[in-house]
């Protein structure tokens, strides 16, 4: 009788590969062949054995390499590194929701209470050693917050703007209502809400429909008092429209944690704005402790011929 295939799982990971490949769980009763790639040429060594991957940001030239491969998991919420040409349709691509809510909240409220407290102004006046008792801070309370996406990321921040005061509204392809949300705009109506906005918080997924959403024309329905805070992808803003409204004092400012291109090239000009803020794509991290769980469920489900959860719409981008 011929013996059964032992089947394979290719962990790649550029910086913490071993921590993500230490917390897999196989069932019990299971026997499958593990291998752990931090580099484009070790995976390449595997990538054609191997039926799953669990990867983030694999390197695109590998998928055609990938002869066995049915699933991939992605380390994380975005998909759309995966989604190549290259990518056989028959593969399954699933993603880790529900981690980076929590995360992406904290970051959102954190952020804006940076700016309705004046704390970049108070700081300045501490290493001067003045004193600016006529300079008061602002309540978060009653300010409007814009969503530009409202999915599970989305709807948690929604929920946390929500306890704190804030007014919310929404923009998505259907308009629907969600819950936490004050109102919802369809995508056709951006402007709309971008108009009422003093904070727009961009959280889409990256697809050709997303890409470039923020343009200038965006960027102008906003009030010159309004802030800008993209924790989705960095394409979805037009960055030259976005440096000459900063430069042009058209939006009072930015908290951009995304970029087209990462690390953010040191000739940038937006490092040189001060009404911009940078931060190193920290929103919402991904860590090996928060994935693994989402991993370790759909691998018992795969290895016993269940749905896996979690399946990116590969029409849809997300």
């Amino acid at each position: 009788m011929r013996k059964r295939r032992r089947p394979g799982i290719l962990v790649y990971h550029p910086d913490e590969v071993d921590a993500y490949a230490r917390l897999i769980n196989v069932p019990r009763g299971r026997d499958v062949a593990i291998h752990v790639a931090a580099t484009e040429a070790d995976a390449a060594a595997h990538i054609g054995e191997v039926e799953v991957i669990y990867a983030w940001k694999l390197p695109p030239a590998l998928y055609g390499k990938a002869r066995r491969l049915r699933w991939l998991q992605a380390m994380g919420a975005g998909v759309e590194w995966a989604l190549v040409p290259d990518l056989r349709r028959r593969v399954i691509v699933t993603r880790a929701p529900g981690v980076f809510g929590s995360w992406m909240s904290e970051y959102v409220i954190g952020w804006c209470s940076w700016v309705s407290q004046r704390m970049e102004t108070y700081r300045a006046a501490q290493r001067e050693r003045r004193w600016i008792g006529d300079v008061l801070p602002e309540r978060l309370r009653g300010r409007t917050l814009t969503l530009v996406g409202i999915g599970d990321i989305g709807g948690e921040i929604a929920r946390v703007a929500r306890a704190v005061g804030m007014r919310v509204v929404g923009v998505s392809r259907s308009g629907r209502r969600v819950p936490h949300v004050d109102r919802v705009h369809r995508t056709v109506h951006l402007h709309r809400a971008l108009s009422a906005a003093d904070f727009v918080v961009v959280v889409v997924p990256l697809t050709p429909a997303t890409r470039g959403l923020i343009d200038a024309t965006a960027l102008a329905a906003m009030r010159p008092d309004a802030w800008l805070l993209n924790i989705g992808r960095g394409a979805v803003v037009d960055d030259a429209a976005l440096v000459e409204a900063l430069r042009a004092r058209r939006i009072a400012g930015a908290i951009l944690d995304v970029f087209p291109s990462e690390p953010l090239p040191p000739e940038h000009p937006l490092w040189r704005l001060d009404n911009a803020v940078i931060t190193p794509h920290v929103a919402g991290p991904s860590t090996a402790g928060e994935i693994a769980p989402i991993f370790n469920d759909n691998l018992a489900r795969w290895l016993s011929d269940q749905p896996l959860h979690h399946i990116v719409d590969r029409r849809k981008g997300y």
